[in-house]
């Protein structure tokens, strides 16, 4: 069941929650990294590429679904690919709320060092002072802590509504929005931030000949638009009847991805003015090193490093809070598809989100091992997705759901040739990261479960996921609220979704 009528006041509000659903950490410490390994001008070629054939279908999928059927996604795989499927639409969940656990000590981390950055307790003239800093907070005490404080602050936002959601992004949005250009801004007015954005933006045209290239750029449009998390499923229940989901899809699609270029600019420009010399050892560090060792180096050498230090961790705050507070959303909408009402949906989920989170807060390499297994299975759900139009009928989908009512920008038949290939893209992602996690010379450290990178961890995370869900399908039908009516929805969609 829905929350009454409750929608967006307006595609304004709409579109902002969107934006702070898929702008999150990934854009700002991820992607400058990316783009850096990956030959900078070139790889930003593909990766507007992917966003074409990759994110930008999957988020017209989300939009749809969740606009035609106002339900959550386990209740609109059971609608559209029928009743038999209801386990991928828990998967897409599942996956999305275990992102949801540790994504919340993330949060908890950009809170700490924002407060360290207002105390002037984070090191900023020295990597080793800086390392033992982050090492001693990363698993401590204090890490569960702020985790705590982050999945508190994103329960109270998600426990107001949708006009709650859309308030809170009203803020965070643009005001995340204002101090990522500010950043970028200061980044590209410093002495020497010229070779930055030659990097970045001059391509060798060679690198596109390369195919990991052109893989880590499909990945990084897995990672960062949203697309496939079931995300925008859970925030198109609340768009009105008449919204066009195709130009939202669009915007969203470019929206996002704008703001991880502005970072890039920040983070590289920053860089290449200030530690020239340091550049591969900054960018090989990794999220957490670039972002909580190398970041403080880099504003300490600037002129009023202090103050854009501070701004740089109030950007990763506000969107890490805003893409938390999608998780939190989603992971209640299913429970309240089932019949709970919101207040004990989000409790359920923050106490849940917590305990879950806490390994996570306690060691980095439980944090990792999480974020490698669910960072993965998110393509698995991108290609259940595919599947679910595929099974409708990719045309009847197109004509059906998305050129429907109040469509400013219908989608052509192009539409169907680019959803099979997302099928086909999804499968080639996961091959591709689970066999960079094999190590011939030691099969059995390959596939030993619970470790950092292997792929034994994803398969057995994975398989008792799946056989779980497979095993309670019919009861996840009764929950999913498929049977229920629906306001606006119409019987073209409920013929097709419980067919056998």
């Amino acid at each position: 069941m829905t929350d009454g009528r409750a929608v967006f006041s307006s595609r304004w509000g709409a579109m902002l929650a969107m934006l702070g659903m898929a702008v999150g950490t990934g854009n700002i410490w991820r992607f400058p990294r990316v783009a850096a390994s990956n030959g900078g001008g070139s790889f930003l070629i593909a990766w507007v590429v992917f966003l074409l054939l990759w994110s930008v279908p999957l988020i017209l999928v989300e939009f749809a679904l969740g606009k035609n059927t106002r339900l959550g996604p386990i209740g609109a795989f059971v609608k559209v690919a029928g009743p038999r499927f209801a386990w991928m639409g828990t998967w897409v969940a599942f996956t999305a709320t275990a992102i949801m656990c540790y994504y919340s000590v993330v949060m908890g981390w950009t809170i700490r060092y924002l407060w360290g950055s207002l105390t002037r307790t984070v090191p900023m003239d020295s990597p080793e002072a800086a390392e033992a800093f982050w090492s001693a907070y990363v698993g401590s005490g204090a890490a569960v802590a702020t985790h705590a404080v982050a999945i508190t602050l994103g329960a109270l936002v998600v426990a107001r509504g949708v006009m709650g959601i859309e308030r809170a992004a009203r803020v965070l949005i643009p005001s995340l929005l204002v101090l990522v250009i500010v950043l970028a801004v200061r980044a590209v007015t410093l002495p020497g931030a010229a070779a930055g954005l030659e990097f970045l933006f001059q391509p060798d045209w060679s690198d596109l000949l390369t195919a990991r290239l052109w893989l880590e750029a499909l990945t990084q449009n897995a990672w960062d638009t949203g697309a496939g998390w079931g995300l925008i499923v859970a925030y198109a229940v609340y768009l009105r009847g008449r919204e066009d989901t195709t130009l939202n899809a669009f915007l969203l699609g470019f929206g996002n991805n704008s703001v991880s270029l502005l970072a890039g600019i920040m983070v590289l420009c920053t860089v290449f003015a200030i530690m020239p010399g340091a550049a591969d050892q900054i960018v090989g560090a990794g999220n957490e090193g670039l972002t909580f060792v190398w970041v403080p180096q880099l504003f300490g050498q600037m002129p009023a490093g202090r103050f854009f230090m501070v701004l740089f961790f109030l950007a990763l705050v506000f969107a890490a809070w805003s893409s938390l507070i999608a998780m939190i959303e989603l992971a209640s909408r299913v429970l309240r598809d089932a019949g709970m009402q919101r207040t004990p949906a989000i409790l359920a989920v923050g106490a849940l989100g917590f305990l879950v989170g806490l390994p996570s807060a306690l060691s980095i390499d439980m944090f990792r091992n999480q974020d490698w297994v669910w960072g993965v299975g998110l393509m698995l759900s991108g290609f259940f997705f595919a599947f679910a139009v595929l099974r409708y009928g990719v045309d009847r989908f197109r004509v059906t759901m998305v050129n429907t009512e109040g469509c400013d920008l219908e989608i052509g038949r192009w539409w169907n040739v680019v959803m099979r290939l997302v099928a086909v893209q999804a499968f080639v992602l996961m091959g591709w990261w689970l066999w960079q996690a094999v190590d011939l010379s030691d099969l059995m450290a390959t596939f030993t479960p619970f470790s950092t990178f292997n792929v034994g961890s994803v398969v057995v995370q994975w398989g008792v996921a799946v056989a779980a869900f497979v095993l309670l399908n019919r009861w996840l039908v009764r929950i999913s609220g498929a049977n229920a009516t629906r306001a606006g929805g119409d019987s073209d969609i409920r013929a097709g979704g419980n067919r056998p």
